[in-house]
């Protein structure tokens, strides 16, 4: 831990090089949804390979960068390309963008992603906003010893996802004309997508949606005493009577065909954070 204290210092020294404004609020871009960042008043960006210890994001869609600027005059600091298990990452890389965001100085945290929906009632394009979640990646970025400064031994996980930022979220979200949800979402590791007995599987275990990200981050970020709003938009939905193939390209081009209204449901809930 004292290595990866140094390690986010001297991340945070390069950023403040070219951006010295604390962001308040820290935003995870899931696959497609990149586009969220024409909503920013952007400040700068900044390339990972550039940032002292940062690792570097592989997957489709995620291009692996820091943006700093404002949404609706909140400060703000964009992930633009996360990390997944998938790519070889282990869990303290995969939560070390969220970690430095912290360290950068955000007290909320909104992560996005895209999911496939286990639940019949969804359809692609519906905008899910998360009450819960269940880890199935088989690990967490807070094993091994803990440092009491980042946060306790054993975090207390019965909220994982903020009330209010979420109820403003809904809120938003039927303002725009989004169909919208309240569910739970399961992580798995890929990355290959679900077999039709593994989504039946998650809707077994009281799942809605599934993916492969997200839960570490949201970890993290709840170990530092961070609040989190999670979305998730449906790209697929799993039928037991007309189970559809998915891809890469599929997951992207469904979720970019609605990431403008999130962007503006993630305006909303600033705004609410700019006058709370």
């Amino acid at each position: 831990m004292a290595d990866l204290q140094t390690h986010l210092d001297e991340s945070v020294q390069y950023i403040r090089r070219f951006h010295t404004e604390v962001p308040a609020v820290g935003i995870v871009l899931g696959s497609g949804l990149a586009s969220l960042s024409q909503h920013l008043d952007l400040a700068v960006a900044i390339e990972g390979s550039a940032i002292p210890h940062y690792p570097q994001a592989t997957a489709p869609g995620h291009r692996g960068r820091m943006l700093f600027g404002k949404l609706a005059g909140v400060p703000v600091c964009l992930i633009d390309g996360r990390l997944h298990r998938y790519e070889g990452h282990n869990f303290d890389a995969i939560v070390y963008p969220v970690r430095l965001m912290i360290a950068s100085g955000i007290r909320t945290l909104i992560v996005s992603n895209a999911a496939g929906a286990v639940n019949q009632k969804y359809r692609c394009g519906d905008l899910v906003v998360l009450d819960d979640h269940i880890n199935m990646m088989w690990g967490s970025p807070l094993r091994g010893p803990n440092d009491d400064q980042m946060g306790p031994r054993f975090p207390d996980m019965s909220r994982p996802y903020d009330p209010e930022l979420s109820f403003r979220a809904t809120k938003a979200a039927k303002a725009e004309g989004l169909r919208v949800h309240r569910g739970v979402y399961l992580a798995l590791s890929g990355p290959t997508y679900e077999t039709p007995a593994e989504y039946r599987m998650v809707r077994m275990l009281g799942a809605d949606v599934v993916g492969m990200s997200t839960i570490p981050e949201v970890i993290a970020a709840r170990h530092a005493g961070i609040r989190v709003l999670g979305l998730s938009v449906v790209s697929n939905v799993a039928r037991d009577d007309d189970l559809e193939g998915t891809s890469s390209d599929h997951v992207i081009a469904t979720v970019s065909s609605v990431a403008l209204a999130v962007g503006r449901v993630v305006t909303s809930v600033l705004a609410g954070e700019r006058s709370s």
